[in-house]
């Protein structure tokens, strides 16, 4: 494995975001074979819905998400950190949200002890949209 001198929470958030905007599957596929190889474990969900009634399910997708692509063990600290790493994301384009239906992606990675989580959705009435990005951060051991 590579060792990424100077890799730390900028790095993995960036790597997040970058898993979270892929427009693919393929995409999302070939970025996650890159980064594996780079000892960077990712993963990304698709997540749609009202977005005051989807928050649970969303944070739910982005924890399955994980675990099923190797990004976390099945811990409860692990769980948790994507959960609230999620949750802090998904807060931060709440206000321009609420009241509307949402769409897009979760992309989450890990370098060691850092996780990221990224949300990119779009939201809006017709063809009245609007983009945002949430970002959240933990570190486990």
């Amino acid at each position: 494995m590579i060792i990424l001198d100077g890799y730390g929470s900028r790095q993995v958030a960036a790597t997040a975001v970058r898993m979270a905007i892929t427009e693919t599957r393929e995409e999302e596929t070939r970025k996650k074979q890159e980064y594996q190889e780079l000892g960077i474990r990712t993963a990304a969900v698709d997540c749609g819905g009202e977005y005051v009634n989807s928050l649970k399910k969303f944070i739910e997708r982005a924890i399955v998400a994980a675990k099923r692509e190797g990004v976390i063990r099945e811990t409860h600290s692990e769980e948790g950190a994507v959960a609230g790493a999620t949750r802090e994301a998904l807060s931060q384009i709440g206000l321009k949200a609420v009241g509307f239906s949402v769409g897009g992606k979760v992309g989450i990675a890990r370098y060691h002890d850092h996780i990221s989580v990224a949300v990119f959705f779009g939201f809006g009435l017709l063809h009245l949209d609007d983009v945002a990005i949430g970002l959240g951060h933990r570190a486990v051991s």
